[in-house]
């Protein structure tokens, strides 16, 4: 058990084989190790995975934490960008004679934000799909945005139509060239019925005969309309295309315009079985298990509330339940299950053996110990606020804290008090554990935390069948703890 204070030690009465190691309470010194995972993201099983981790305070100079909040502001300011760009540009496209020079002076203020951007996104480290590891190597960071989108993303900020005015260019090339800022957009296709309608009206706006237009055959002197009501044409001629309602007052007139229906209607279709397609997949391979976990979240909310339990214990259970339901879609504890006894072991002793052999109470044991006890652990993820063992609580099992924070506290005349802290390799528990007595503390995570668990009746059994190691054991106890 990791603590900063110190207090009395006692001893227990018993024999060897009763189990009864001498218990006391003292001082034992941890390394301090923050947590290196963010809250929503599970750390990888064992040390040696946490050890490539990365932590806000632990990056190589310059780089940004992606889960900064100062970050994740940033983030949110650019989306409303991105929205602003998908809703200007189709309009800049095709009304651009129309309109006075204020938006596009604010293209180039909103262009340089997402230049900004672009250089920002080489100090921002990320997270690998295979490990779930946060690489935060410059290099590395480096290589994988100019392999992607590196080269989109500096064409999408190009302030095109400045350059145009610069060269005094007013061809539709130029204009093309300006689009490419709905890049930013890449799989949103909320404004496709925006972009259609204000590029059907380029079609008719630049066709020698206006009265052979889908809008001149309705409205002879659309030139002449405003601006307004020239658009809200528009988004009725495409929303009632993408819906196949297809009334007949607004159609096609000539070849260019035929030619474009054609393309917005396929596009349509499979955009349409796309949407489609993809709900189908979602009912029919999530909606349960999604389902079954509301419906749990619901229950203990109705517990909760029936039984006026206090807000603290409500957060730990509602919590617990949603890091149970984000461990489970890992499927790690179903992978192992499958697995021959054999491989198993083979695979816990390359996940904990470094951090089960660091706890200063297995320091000096047999190898041969470690790799029994490694064995027989398992691991399991606490949620931040989320109490591991309470005080006063009789021992079941021994924990060790592979990553993460944990607060000790303890109750004294109907206060809580924080006695002191674990870290990273800290055991927690222990001298009720080896004691057989009621636990002394209280132990809370201060984070997300992964810890090893191992039952007092396996841990007891191995400690008995190697009379060695276990008298090691006992003295280390003492030493640490006096």
């Amino acid at each position: 058990m990791a603590h900063s204070s110190s207090s009395s030690s006692s001893s227990c009465t018993g024999s060897w084989k009763a189990r009864c190691f001498p218990c006391y309470n003292g001082e034992r010194g941890a390394g301090i190790n923050v947590c290196n995972v963010p809250d929503d993201l599970l750390p990888s099983l064992g040390a040696t995975a946490a050890q490539h981790q990365s932590a806000p305070n632990r990056l190589r100079k310059y780089l940004v934490w992606p889960y900064d909040p100062r970050y994740k502001v940033w983030e949110t300011f650019l989306i409303l960008l991105v929205v602003y760009s998908a809703w200007i540009c189709p309009l800049e496209f095709a009304f651009t004679r129309y309109l006075p020079r204020a938006p596009f002076v604010v293209d180039d203020v909103v262009n340089g934000f997402f230049a900004v951007d672009i250089v920002l996104t080489f100090f921002v480290p990320y997270v690998d799909k295979k490990s779930y590891l946060v690489v935060d190597d410059p290099k590395k960071i480096a290589l994988r945005y100019l392999s992607t989108w590196f080269i989109f993303d500096v064409c999408s900020t190009v302030p095109f139509h400045s350059i145009n005015h610069l060269f005094n260019k007013h061809g539709l090339g130029f204009r093309f060239l300006n689009v490419l800022r709905l890049w930013r957009l890449r799989r949103v296709t909320l404004f496709a019925v925006h972009c259609a309608g204000c590029i059907n009206y380029l079609i008719a706006d630049r066709y020698p005969n206006p009265a052979r237009t889908w809008i001149g055959a309705v409205m002879p002197d659309f030139r002449e309309d405003g601006l307004w009501e020239r658009y809200v044409t528009c988004l009725y001629w495409s929303i009632t295309t993408m819906t196949t309602t297809g009334y007949g007052d607004l159609h096609a007139q000539n070849a260019r315009e035929m030619l474009f229906g054609i393309s917005y209607m396929l596009f349509n279709l499979w955009l349409t079985a796309y949407l489609i397609g993809n709900m189908t997949n979602l009912v029919v391979h999530s909606t349960g298990r999604t389902r079954d976990f509301r419906d749990m979240i619901q229950a203990a909310s109705d517990f909760s509330a029936r039984n006026q339990l206090p807000r603290q214990i409500e957060e730990q259970m509602l919590n617990h339940i949603c890091l149970r339901f984000k461990a489970e879609g890992l499927k790690q504890q179903e992978t192992l299950e499958i697995l021959p006894r054999a491989m198993r072991s083979s695979i816990s002793l390359y996940l904990f053996y470094p951090v089960v052999h660091g706890a200063y109470l297995f320091k000096g044991v047999s190898s041969s110990f470690i790799q029994q006890l490694v064995t027989e652990m398992v691991a399991e993820y606490f949620a931040p606020k989320e109490d591991i063992i309470l005080q006063n609580e009789y021992p079941s099992d021994l924990h060790l804290l592979v990553t993460g924070e944990v607060d000790i506290v303890v109750f004294l005349d109907g206060t809580e008090q924080v006695y002191g802290k674990a870290t990273e390799g800290g055991l927690l528990g222990e001298i009720g554990v080896l004691c057989n007595k009621p636990q002394t503390f209280t132990f809370r995570t201060i984070k997300l935390s992964q810890v090893l668990r191992i039952s007092r009746p396996k841990l007891m059994d191995i400690i008995q069948e190697n009379a060695e190691d276990g008298e090691i054991i006992r003295i280390n106890l003492q030493q640490v703890n006096v």
